[in-house]
């Protein structure tokens, strides 16, 4: 009896010194159930946890996103094909046509304002051989169709140069004034390039000698560049040799037609560090044309930048065809370039813009030759002031984004495209796309395949 009592009392003892958490956890172990695999269902056996077969019979079929997507823009592709076949389907919700009947763009009026002009792929890469905007090869290649929408600001560009070559062409008196120098300014994805490019389409199918620079941004970056001691201005001659040829693609044929009315030599300078041998000047005969100048500064490398300036001065005397100079991403002439100067040692200081020899020769607007250049967004320049340099203080126009009248033909155009499925399309829709993306045509393409 006397041993039961001391064994009581020792297991007693140890049960009250034990923390309550202990016991909570012994009893919770010792009275909890097990927990049962949840029932399958008939006809299917569990999955082994190391078999990939059966891991791979289980997974989801269709998954490549490649093919996919293939298939869909095959599906698109034959619905727009049907759909030419569908003349109701080019017809506006207001009635009004969605692709105007003018056959070019100088038969355009402002009745076709808001509407979309048709172009040919191949007949823009022959007229634009310089290269075509950004914008428009993104607006071809997503809504699978060569058409813009003309503009009112488009309209009134081409009245104004065509009222500058022909005075008698005004038929109101109260149209604005001529400017011959025109700056396209405007917010981001407004339409200055694309504007700028069809401006140059319009002028070449009217005969006009236009000189187009889709890039300005190139003048100034990249290449070999060194300073000419006779000039104190920085050449760079082998942009200027592919300028030059860009010239040639479509004027070659205009050009064979004019002849040099300054004989002056003109002078060579370098090319890869190498000086031309013999004479520094590559003489002018009487009767060379523009075309054989500029095929000389082609051919010859040293004579490029020398070609390409005396070629700025060739073009202002010329007077039986019209000239145009146009001047995409021309806010990139009004910065600093990516050419540095050594001033040390061990230091560089960045080289402006007008320190090259051939934008110094171009961008100057204080003249009377016909010239238009076009802000671009694109290059990160960044807000230039007011006043520029060698521009005319009037010679901005600020090009606006979409309207909503403009941002309603637009959506309708991308419902005509099968950008978005007719069962999302609605004008709530389109309208929250408009005031979300504030009429940037750009936003409103990317954001309409997301329509619900």
């Amino acid at each position: 009896m006397l041993f039961r009592s001391v064994v009581r009392s020792i297991f007693s003892s140890r049960a009250l010194n034990r923390s309550p958490w202990e016991n909570s956890t012994v009893r919770s172990m010792a009275t909890k159930k097990p927990i049962k695999p949840p029932a399958l269902p008939k006809g299917k056996k569990p999955l082994s946890k190391f078999d990939p077969k059966e891991i791979k019979s289980e997974a989801v079929p269709g998954a490549n996103p490649e093919s996919f997507f293939k298939e869909q823009a095959e599906l698109r592709r034959r619905q727009l094909a049907e759909d030419e076949k569908i003349p109701t389907l080019d017809v506006t919700a207001n009635g009004r046509p969605l692709f105007t009947a003018a056959p070019s763009l100088s038969s355009l009026t402002n009745d076709d304002v808001n509407t979309y002009f048709k172009f040919s792929i191949n007949d823009l890469k022959e007229v634009l051989p310089e290269g075509l905007p950004l914008g428009m090869i993104k607006e071809f290649e997503e809504s699978w169709r060569t058409a813009l929408l003309v503009r009112q600001s488009f309209i009134d560009l081409r009245d104004n140069f065509r009222r500058a070559v022909d005075p008698s062409c005004i038929v109101d008196s109260r149209a604005p004034k001529v400017r011959k120098q025109v700056v396209l300014d405007g917010p981001v994805s407004c339409g200055k390039s694309i504007t700028l490019a069809m401006l140059v389409y319009w002028a070449r199918k009217e005969g006009w000698l236009v000189f187009y620079v889709p890039g300005g941004r190139y003048w100034t970056h990249g290449g070999f560049f060194y300073k000419n001691p006779h000039t104190g201005l920085w050449d760079t001659p082998l942009q200027a040799s592919n300028i030059l040829r860009d010239f040639m693609k479509y004027n070659r044929s205009c050009l064979q037609g004019l002849k040099c009315n300054i004989l002056d030599p003109v002078p060579l300078g370098e090319a890869y560090n190498i000086v031309p041998k013999g004479t520094q000047e590559m003489e002018i005969s009487e009767g060379t044309t523009l075309c054989d100048l500029v095929d000389a500064g082609i051919k010859d490398i040293h004579a490029s930048v020398g070609v390409l300036v005396r070629l700025r001065k060739e073009l202002s005397q010329v007077s039986s065809v019209p000239v145009l100079f146009a001047i995409d991403q021309y806010n990139n002439w009004f910065t600093f370039t990516n050419f540095e100067e050594s001033v040390t040692a061990r230091s560089s200081r960045p080289i402006h813009a007008k320190a090259l020899s051939t934008v110094n020769a171009f961008r100057p607007m204080m003249h009377d030759d016909m010239m238009v250049g076009a802000f671009s967004d694109s290059t990160a320049v960044g807000k230039l002031r007011l006043e520029l340099p060698d521009v005319p203080i009037n010679a901005r126009i600020h090009l606006p984004r979409y309207s909503l009248d403009e941002a309603a033909i637009v959506s309708q155009y991308y419902l005509r495209q099968r950008m978005v499925k007719q069962e999302a399309f609605s004008e709530e829709n389109w309208k929250k796309i408009y005031f979300l993306s504030n009429g940037n045509g750009t936003e409103m393409r990317h954001l309409f395949p997301f329509m619900r």
